[in-house]
């Protein structure tokens, strides 16, 4: 198993801290966390662009996590939408300018809790991905939409929901088991076709709490068997501690 973390963990770090920390401590991934002010994909292209080339330097495999803080490719607002698609696309760019692998984003959501308003956002949604998911494959970067936590807003709440978003963008699936791990069950986004990567913290089951493994209720022989595992917590500390309980488990 490959063991990652998210760049969450150490929010306001530089590039060449995040990869050093990765090397020192043994990590064979990282997942860059696209939030903030130089990890932004329009800053980091455009004001840190030499910054950049250390990622040649470390021997250490890099997903990028998305911008999706004010942004959603559901929303009923179509400059909304059409902003989401090119900070998209901006991170395409990036990882190809870095040597990623892969970026993973979320699938969006609803403001207003009527089905009629969640179909409408679930087309607009699908229309939007599946442009940024061209884009990635024209480039070369694996595009991957990430479940999300047992919520009537969120799409991608199920594995078969999930599925159909992976289908309909034709793209790749990020798990995050968290997330799963709010739903009555967990085990079955584990069948999603096209899975790139997983996110792993626990919980207690209701919320998505980012905890240490072994601090929620997260089933951990459902971890056994994956492989390209980003920890993705607040506290390093955490995501060291988490690293070590699951090494042991795994025997």
């Amino acid at each position: 198993m490959k063991i990652g973390f998210s760049t969450l963990a150490l929010f306001a770090d530089s590039f060449e801290k995040w990869l050093k920390t990765a090397k020192d401590d043994k990590f064979q991934l990282i997942e860059v966390l696209c939030e903030g002010p130089w990890t932004w994909p329009r800053n980091a292209m455009k004001l840190h662009e030499d910054s950049l080339e250390i990622f040649s330097s470390y021997d250490v495999d890099v997903f990028l996590h998305a911008p999706t803080i004010d942004l959603n490719p559901a929303s009923l607002n179509p400059g909304i939408r059409e902003e989401t698609l090119v900070q998209l696309k901006e991170t395409v760019d990036m990882a190809v300018k870095i040597g990623a692998q892969a970026i993973t984003t979320h699938p969006g959501l609803i403001h207003r809790f009527e089905d009629r308003v969640r179909n409408m956002g679930m087309q607009f949604a699908v229309e939007t991905l599946k442009k940024a998911s061209e884009y990635a494959e024209d480039r070369g970067i694996i595009f991957s939409i990430e479940n999300m936590p047992n919520k009537y807003k969120y799409f991608c709440n199920s594995a078969s929901e999930h599925q159909y978003f992976i289908d309909e963008c034709e793209c790749s699936a990020t798990v995050d088991m968290g997330h799963a791990n709010t739903t009555v069950n967990p085990e079955s986004f584990l069948n999603v076709d096209g899975i790139i990567y997983y996110h792993l913290s626990d919980n207690n089951g209701k919320r998505d709490q980012h905890l240490a493994l072994g601090e929620g209720n997260l089933d951990l022989n459902l971890v056994k068997g994956i492989d390209n595992v980003i920890i993705e917590l607040n506290s390093y500390q955490n995501v060291l501690k988490t690293k070590k309980l699951l090494l042991e488990w795994l025997g």
